[in-house]
């Protein structure tokens, strides 16, 4: 019988993730497909509910659902435990539906891939409080990064994520701009320079120290004018195409016990979003 996977979303006619699953199933010869659905707030409960009915194999979640899934599912595993978001769903052999949290592992998965070595020792500023900053948090300080500090627009965001996460430290989007030449790495995390979302910058990287990484995990546009500026004033820049490419390898890895080609991947999101 053929399989079929899923991404929910609210929007999201925008997501790459269709492109990326179909061809990673027709690499690795599955007899599977997946498919985009539309999932407004109010419909989440019943959505879970005709995937869990209908023998969907597994799904992915993104905006606006990502926490307000959980409720619907029968576990979540560690990762989305701790980050308290959920964006990959898969059965266990029983037939439970699993919470799972791919999405700081795929991070910190890209952000080795383009330093070549783990590079833990650098301080880490992450701008933006969300669900995002929590997962990418604590895979770093998993993976031995830090210290971590967060800024945010709303400062008490920040200290609230900062309380949940072990010698985490918060400072002002004002004092991030004077100190950016301390990070070795700056990970900016929020929808600001996002094609559909608002333009601008979170924050001005002109004090970035050359040769430190600024990664933006936004992936349409490539380079938002965000990493724009970092680039100009002398960081190693990293868009989100390898953050979104690993995250949804090790979904698909969950899903059909096989890791798919990431390097090929990559290329091929590149070229689809820079036309």
């Amino acid at each position: 019988m053929k399989k079929w996977y899923a991404v929910l979303g609210d929007p999201i006619a925008q997501s790459m993730s269709p492109v990326m699953h179909d061809q990673w199933c027709h690499e690795n010869e599955l007899n599977a497909t997946y498919i985009p659905i539309h999932v407004e707030p109010q419909q989440l409960e019943q959505a879970v509910q005709s995937l869990r009915t209908l023998g969907c194999s597994g799904w992915n979640v993104t905006v606006p659902h990502k926490q307000t899934i959980i409720p619907f599912l029968d576990e979540v595993d560690e990762s989305a435990s701790v980050m308290n978001a959920v964006n990959t769903v898969y059965r266990d052999p029983n037939g439970k539906l699993i919470g799972a949290n791919t999405d700081g592992a795929g991070f910190v998965k890209s952000l080795q891939e383009f330093t070549g070595d783990s590079h833990t020792n650098r301080k880490v500023l992450i701008v933006g409080a969300g669900g995002a900053a929590r997962g990418i948090a604590f895979a770093l300080q998993s993976a031995g990064y830090g210290p971590i500090y967060f800024t945010n627009r709303t400062t008490s965001k920040a200290a609230e994520l900062a309380s949940q996460i072990q010698n985490a430290h918060v400072i002002t989007v004002e004092e991030a701009e004077e100190r950016l030449d301390e990070f070795g790495l700056v990970v900016q995390t929020t929808s600001v320079g996002m094609n559909f979302a608002q333009a601008g910058m979170p924050l001005n990287p002109k004090n970035v120290t050359s040769g430190s990484i600024v990664a933006d995990i936004i992936y349409n546009p490539l380079e938002t004018e965000f990493l724009r500026a970092a680039k100009q004033a002398g960081a190693l820049t990293m868009n989100g195409v390898g953050m979104f490419v690993h995250q949804g390898a090790l979904a698909f890895e969950k899903w059909t016990g096989v890791y798919p080609d990431t390097k090929k991947m990559i290329e091929t999101i590149t070229m689809k979003v820079g036309g």
